[in-house]
């Protein structure tokens, strides 16, 4: 079965919004998984998807958030919760069935949100360091005004395998990324990244939640994740070594092994 990646823009109808476009991306078939990005864009869910795809009989559908990726986002779509009934849209729009939503940062507090809404198409959510509670002594590390470098510092154990010359990047490059963070300021409220009605919410996940935390994490600490995690009941904690905020793409294969002792 290939596992090419096939791009489309369903037209999802949103309460209190109307139809929205979404770029979407579908790889594989069989059993479905909805992965979600986080403040980095698309581009940092990319190589794992394809890796989750080929790991067995898997379908991984990938949106990108609109306003991300150059895609255009409208006014009202303004809101992590509005984002949530976005994707439920999509799971309907595609008639999926025992979905697992696995997110990274902001793309975990959408799925928990997602979690919430209590669709029967979720079967389970895998929360990679999600943002969206608020912890007291630990909050979301403000990264507005940092340089790529020093962001780098933060999101990764080892950032020398992604560092890159920001006098490199091309015009259009840095255009997409500047959009890409007004998006995220927009959704998740930048820099708080939180909602402060959510941790007291999260009893409300009545599904499987796999919490997967990079113990070199210097955007949301591991504590941070030990709170999500005990806030969710019946949630599984793991802390992965060596890694740091984004784990799919930091070490992938520790987060697909996770996924796959959870049954997921």
């Amino acid at each position: 079965m290939t596992t090419t990646a096939v791009a489309s823009i369903k037209t999802i109808k949103v309460p209190g919004i109307g139809p929205v476009e979404l770029t979407v991306e579908e790889r594989g078939g069989g059993r479905p998984y909805l992965v979600l990005h986080g403040g980095a864009g698309p581009q940092s869910v990319a190589a794992f998807v394809q890796l989750l795809a080929e790991m067995g009989d898997n379908l991984v559908v990938t949106p990108t958030h609109p306003g991300f990726g150059g895609t255009f986002r409208p006014d009202e779509l303004n809101s992590v919760a509005k984002l949530a009934a976005l994707y439920s849209g999509l799971l309907d729009e595609l008639e999926l069935e025992d979905v697992t939503v696995i997110g990274n940062s902001v793309g975990g507090w959408i799925a928990a949100e997602i979690a919430l809404l209590g669709s029967s198409r979720i079967s389970g959510i895998v929360l990679i360091d999600a943002v969206g509670i608020e912890v007291d002594g630990h909050p979301v590390a403000d990264v507005s005004g940092r340089s790529l470098p020093e962001i780098q510092t933060l999101s990764f154990h080892d950032p020398t395998p992604f560092r890159v010359d920001p006098a490199s990047i091309p015009d259009a490059q840095k255009a997409t990324m500047a959009a890409n963070g007004a998006a995220l300021a927009i959704y998740a409220g930048s820099p708080a990244m939180a909602d402060p009605t959510l941790l007291g919410r999260l009893r409300g996940i009545a599904i499987p939640t796999l919490v997967l935390w990079g113990e070199s994490d210097q955007i949301v600490r591991p504590a941070y994740g030990h709170a999500y995690a005990a806030a969710i009941n019946g949630a599984r904690f793991e802390v992965l070594p060596a890694t740091g905020h984004m784990p799919q793409m930091e070490t992938p294969d520790l987060v697909l092994q996770a996924i796959s002792r959870s049954g997921r």
